[in-house]
């Protein structure tokens, strides 16, 4: 399992945009993909459980990927959410 963590540091949050972009890229891997935050746990593949999660700026979330091509998703999606400026490097 590969984890990755981090402190939203966009004003907004983890709001669509990024959500939704986190959604379709964790669809690309046949890895399970959870994120986590506080006592709340979503399907990282679906924007809709991204976006229930309710994750506001300061707020603390972790993604968990387990599965077969658990690194490179892991490595992908970390790379995207500092890209899009939701957490820092």
């Amino acid at each position: 399992m590969e984890i990755i963590s981090g402190t939203v540091i966009d004003k907004l949050g983890f709001h669509a945009r990024p959500a939704s972009k986190v959604a379709k890229l964790a669809t690309t891997f046949k890895s399970q993909i959870k994120i986590i935050s506080g006592e709340k746990s979503g399907n990282a593949k679906s924007i809709m459980n991204i976006m229930a999660l309710g994750i506001k700026m300061g707020s603390n979330f972790t993604i968990e990927v387990s599965g077969e091509d658990e690194i490179t998703a892991a490595k992908a999606i970390k790379e995207l959410i500092i890209a899009e400026k939701l957490i820092l490097e």
